[in-house]
């Protein structure tokens, strides 16, 4: 299982998910209405290290994070 977690403003709570990569990931993620939108703009952290290719396998233990983006002073 791969931990899915959505930090800031998206508000979901964290999911446990059977996946094998990030276009996968995607894919279900993109079929809820609320997280959609969110997919467009944020950052992903597999482990802790950002990456950007939907290709990124996932193994099962994985940390995926969604990071929107942030703006501050």
């Amino acid at each position: 299982m791969v931990s899915v977690e959505f930090l800031g403003p998206i508000g979901k709570s964290p999911l446990q998910l059977q996946v094998q990569s990030l276009r996968e990931l995607s894919a279900l993620l993109a079929q809820d209405p609320e997280l959609s939108a969110w997919l467009q703009s944020c950052a992903v952290a597999v482990n802790d290290v950002l990456v950007s290719s939907l290709d990124t396998p996932l193994r099962s233990g994985d940390r995926v994070a969604l990071l929107p983006p942030v703006c501050g002073g």
